[in-house]
């Protein structure tokens, strides 16, 4: 890091940090802490949402997510604007009528308040995990570029986080996302033209799509079908589409984005705005994580991207071997990037033999090379005993950081930090906002003033980053963070859609009915989690298509046990 570096990162923090405080000073009541006075318009709504879901994950993680696996992620998001178009219609005017805090308030009038609660309670161990790995990603730049431990730094940055939520509440957070999306974008742009611009001279952005997709990264859409595969068009557009309902419509980090709309309009076009944005966006993300890949098949890529674990290594007695695997690494490389300009090569000859021919010797070396990286992670792990060994979600920072120039280094890592800050002020806020509500004014404390509940709010923000903290020290067992957070959610997504759905459209079925659906429904998700191999991704309509069946089938028995009168 350079001093234009940190003077670029410290200056659109800061900035944001104090006009998002400066602009929402004053909030003293309930109302305005969490509902920020039902006072922003469908843009800010629309950013907001985006931001909120962006986190730094997005930024860090996706990138390293198609240098593995290549553009199919972005199918995970084919069923949103579905999704979005749904909750515009039959969710939004509900809360808007009904005027609640929270999504979880509407099951009570519906059912009762067990089954509020539960879905509560469901939501926020969901959420309260994912605010630890939200935390955890940015955790990985400073560790990288500051040498500290990992576990340190989530603990700065959860801090850090901590004081910016408490201090400005829903209003703080909706405010701020504006720019923070804006420097997101941005500096993702800028990073995109950057990665193509350093592609050997003579190599266009046509040779690059064409080299990237020989090598099995522009997979975007796959219309086979397959439990087990995560990401094809059919998990995309049917779990995807379940995960984004549960997500948009009965999270309280994304509902409360939406709650703030000055109307039911505002609301819908903020939801409609960001349904046609999410995916060009992701798109672009995962297309920057392809160029990345391009770039390292004419550049020498590290043999382990986590460059603080490799450093390690060679402070061990294993220092020896890792210098001979480096080497083994090289040589693989500069045999394979001879083998892929004769690819492009062939590619621009148009000639199908040699291409084929060409092709083949790419994939060879580029497993051969995999095959490679593996052993040091397994050299990693002998040697440095716990290291994290999985260094897909250190690809992208390791590229800006050994290949962008100053000025540039600062400001996509205030792409990064910026994520971080708005989606775990989200999720703090919903969560502290979901236990006042849903759990403490409801249950414990009923009677209290609305100054009590406000202070309440505030401490409830800062236990919850406290547990979000502590998770982020275990997130190095997790996979591609992006991954990890998308598995989470399955895992309790599909149980709380499944119970507002039967709310919305199964008047049949009642409070203690769709309760013990929920638990059953719950029970059969983590059983296909822990013992099948089903995508995580139908874990959303497994779940909730289990509450709607074990829903009708408990009401009837119930109705028939009933006493005729």
């Amino acid at each position: 890091m350079r001093p234009s570096d940190w003077i670029v990162l410290l200056g659109t923090l800061g900035f944001i940090v104090i006009y998002g405080i400066w602009k929402t000073r004053g909030s003293k009541d309930i109302e305005g802490y969490l509902k920020g006075d039902n006072s922003m318009k469908w843009w800010t709504i629309g950013l907001s949402v985006m931001a909120t879901q962006a986190s730094a994950i997005t930024f860090l993680s996706t990138p390293g997510q198609a240098y593995e696996d290549g553009m199919r992620f972005v199918q995970f998001y084919f069923g949103l604007p579905i999704a979005m178009v749904i909750i515009s219609i039959t969710v939004i005017p509900v809360f808007y009528r009904l005027n609640v805090y929270t999504a979880y308030e509407y099951l009570e009038n519906r059912f009762d308040l067990k089954t509020r609660s539960l879905a509560a309670f469901l939501f926020l161990v969901q959420r309260g995990l994912a605010a630890g790995i939200t935390i955890y990603a940015p955790a990985i730049i400073l560790s990288t570029i500051l040498g500290w431990r990992l576990n340190l730094t989530s603990i700065v940055i959860g801090l850090v986080v901590i004081i910016y939520t408490v201090s400005g509440g829903t209003k703080a957070v909706s405010v701020t996302q504006r720019q923070q999306m804006a420097v997101m974008i941005g500096g993702m742009l800028i990073a995109g033209y950057m990665v193509v611009h350093y592609l050997p001279e003579g190599i266009s952005m046509g040779d690059a799509v064409a080299v990237a997709g020989k090598m099995g990264r522009m997979n975007i859409v796959d219309f086979s079908f397959n439990w087990n595969d995560r990401y094809n068009f059919w998990s995309g557009i049917t779990g995807g589409l379940f995960l984004a309902l549960s997500y948009f419509g009965t999270d309280q980090s994304q509902v409360a984005r939406y709650l703030t709309g000055r109307s039911v309009t505002e609301s819908r076009l903020g939801l409609l705005f960001n349904g046609l944005l999410k995916i060009p966006m992701q798109f672009m993300i995962l297309f920057i994580g392809v160029m990345v890949f391009v770039f390292y098949q004419f550049n020498q890529p590290p043999a382990f991207f986590n460059s603080a674990a490799r450093d390690s290594v060679f402070a061990t007695s294993y220092a020896g071997e890792m210098q001979q695997l480096e080497a083994q690494h090289e040589a693989v490389f500069n045999q394979k990037q001879e083998a892929v300009q004769e690819l492009v090569t062939a590619l621009r000859s148009a000639d199908d033999a040699t291409i084929a021919t060409a092709q083949a010797e790419v994939v060879r070396l580029q497993q051969a090379s995999k095959e490679i990286s593996s052993e040091v992670k397994g050299l990693v792990a002998k040697a440095i005993p716990g290291a994290e060994t999985k260094d897909t979600d250190y690809v992208f920072i390791s590229f800006v950081t050994n290949y962008l120039p100053a000025g540039l280094v600062g400001l996509l890592l205030a792409v990064i930090l910026s994520a971080a800050m708005s989606s775990t002020a989200s999720e703090l806020n919903a969560l502290a906002s979901t236990t006042v509500i849903d759990i403490y004014k409801r249950s414990v404390k009923p009677d209290a003033s609305d100054s009590h509940y406000l202070s309440a709010s505030r401490w409830y923000t800062v236990a919850w980053g406290v547990i979000a903290i502590l998770f982020a020290t275990f997130a190095t067992r997790q996979d591609n963070l992006i991954q990890a957070v998308n598995i989470i959610g399955s895992l309790f997504y599909g149980t709380i859609l499944g119970i507002f759905l039967v709310a919305f459209y199964f008047k049949y079925i009642k409070g203690h009915a769709v309760f013990m659906a929920a638990l059953l429904a719950e029970a059969v998700v983590l059983y296909c989690h822990y013992f099948t191999d089903i995508a995580f991704l139908w874990f959303n309509v497994i779940g909730c298509g289990c509450v709607i069946l074990f829903g009708l089938v408990l009401q009837t028995v119930l109705n028939q046990r009933q006493p005729v009168r």
